[in-house]
């Protein structure tokens, strides 16, 4: 692991190659980032903004940073992203606005007003101009899989016991599919930001055009929406009750559980599969298509 004094040094270095406060004082603090990227907070001339380096390999997670450029400039666009302010191309590092507000948690989203504000920004961020690149998860899956292969990285045992489960979502889904749209597909609780106004969305590394249900279905899964929330975040995307869509998108958050956690215990992947089946036969009747029960 990189010692502090080595991540403050990547950071420094970065920062001042930035023109937009060069010369100047600046005060660089870290905010929170994950695994893939290193965020921090700087302030120049009473202003606020936030620079965002990449973390080391994350070609093996298949982030393409130019991908991640190109996206977070369409999703300023709309409103949702946060505005693109300087990129520095040769270290893959962005000057982005500082969103001021609260940083969302699961807890905070959990609430029918909160699910239709979630409804509003994903209607607006899947309004963008089209992504550069299409993003699809059944893929991702099978392309980790092969870099756990190729580098002998360890998994989960019960990993690959789970891949006929994920097939059987990917046939499902496919029922009722609707047109790819700029979508954002790593949806955690966190990069949601209140500004007051609207949900802001940040992290757009692996934002790519998609499935309009499975972003639905991410967040319903991150924030541990219940069945009624979830009907609620659906109703006010589509504008209208879609028990077809909502039996989608509760396969996407189940897509969620399988690509995250494939080790979980057996109650819990019992569990997962029941819902798998109910929502199964819910697309399936909403598409005039006969199961057998």
């Amino acid at each position: 692991m990189p010692s502090s004094i080595a991540i403050m040094s990547r950071a420094d270095e970065a920062v001042s190659r930035v023109s937009l406060w060069r010369g100047e004082n600046v005060k660089v603090s870290p905010l929170s980032g994950g695994l893939t990227n290193e965020n921090y907070l700087v302030e120049a001339n009473g202003a606020r903004y936030v620079v965002r380096i990449p973390g080391q390999s994350t070609e093996l997670l298949s982030i393409d940073r130019a991908n991640e450029v190109h996206n977070t400039r369409a999703a300023a666009v709309t409103g949702i992203g946060p505005a693109v302010l300087e990129v520095i191309p040769e270290r893959d590092v962005m000057v982005l606005e500082f969103i001021d507000g609260p940083t969302m948690t699961a807890q905070t989203l959990q609430s029918a007003a909160m699910a239709k504000r979630m409804a509003a920004s994903f209607r607006r961020l899947h309004g963008a101009t089209r992504f550069l690149q299409d993003f699809n998860m059944f893929r991702l899956i099978e392309y980790y899989l092969t870099i756990v292969e190729a580098h002998d990285f360890r998994i989960p045992a019960d990993y690959r016991d789970q891949l006929p489960m994920v097939a059987e979502i990917e046939s499902a889904v496919a029922v009722g599919a609707r047109p790819s749209v700029p979508c954002h597909n790593d949806l955690l609780c966190e990069n949601f930001i209140d500004d007051g106004s609207a949900l802001r969305i940040v992290d757009y590394e692996l934002s790519g055009n998609n499935d309009p249900c499975f972003d639905l279905g991410n967040t319903a899964q991150e924030a541990e929406l219940d069945d009624d929330l979830r009907a609620v975040l659906c109703e006010a995307y589509f504008g209208r009750p879609d028990p077809q869509q909502l039996a989608r998108m509760n396969l996407f958050a189940l897509m969620s559980d399988v690509g995250r956690d494939p080790g979980q215990d057996l109650r819990d992947r019992l569990r997962l599969q029941r819902v798998l089946h109910r929502a199964l036969d819910a697309s399936a009747r909403g598409a005039g298509i006969r199961t057998a029960s």
